[in-house]
């Protein structure tokens, strides 16, 4: 049985960051992480693999940052986390998700590709020098491949 997906609390910050630092070449700090988690309308979601953080405004969300141990991926943890976060996005009255995403992460992109969201624009250099796409995915999210919409709890 999966890790079960719980609200990420101020407590969790230093766990974030160790998650986040395992994820990316430069990961966040705890004090960068801390300041987002306490912003308004942003919440987050985690296990002990990997986290989530989206932000809801204006009936749009985003999602900010998505992290999951090399050792956990490619096992659905990050699919459970973006439609678990969607869902959450949705019931704050999101219409829509965004999110932006390097261009050479092919796994990631399918992710998103799956579940519904698709590119409306491109940012030059995004990510360390490299190009981003922004995606978008009206919500509540649906999966092409599936015919489904995709929800959890």
């Amino acid at each position: 049985m999966p890790d079960a997906l719980r609200p990420a609390t101020e407590a969790d910050v230093p766990t974030l960051a160790q998650l986040h630092a395992s994820s990316f070449a430069k990961g966040w700090t705890e004090e960068a992480i801390r300041q987002l988690l306490t912003s308004p309308r942003v919440f987050g979601l985690m296990s002990e693999d990997g986290f989530i953080l989206a932000r809801v405004a204006a009936g749009e969300a985003e999602i900010l940052t998505i992290a999951v141990q090399p050792s956990a991926r490619r096992v659905g943890l990050g699919r459970r986390l973006v439609i678990t976060a969607a869902g959450q996005a949705a019931r704050n009255g999101a219409q829509a998700m965004f999110l932006e995403v390097v261009t050479v992460n092919a796994p990631a992109r399918a992710l998103y590709e799956s579940l519904g969201f698709a590119e409306v624009g491109r940012r030059k250099a995004y990510f360390e020098g490299q190009d981003a796409l922004v995606l978008k995915a009206g919500l509540p999210l649906c999966s092409p491949r599936l015919g489904i919409a995709a929800e959890t709890d």
